[in-house]
């Protein structure tokens, strides 16, 4: 039996882009697109290939939305 809870992201803590995209509702090469444009914050690069965003960020990000929607 699978858990099918919707994804939260804590206050605390940092969060892949594969997480962060559960949230919203584009895709993998507009979320990056956002992120080079300044649109989204900026991610924390911990390796060649892995890159995080502080979760109070991404959630700070989302509560401004009513004022500034996905193009």
């Amino acid at each position: 039996m699978t858990d099918t809870k919707p994804f939260t992201l804590p206050p605390q803590g940092v969060s892949r882009a594969k997480q962060i995209l559960q949230l919203l509702p584009i895709g993998k090469t507009k979320f990056y697109q956002m992120v080079k444009d300044g649109d989204f914050p900026q991610g924390i690069r911990l390796s060649a290939n892995t890159t995080v965003w502080k979760n109070s960020d991404v959630l700070a990000w989302l509560e401004n939305l009513d004022q500034k929607p996905i193009a």
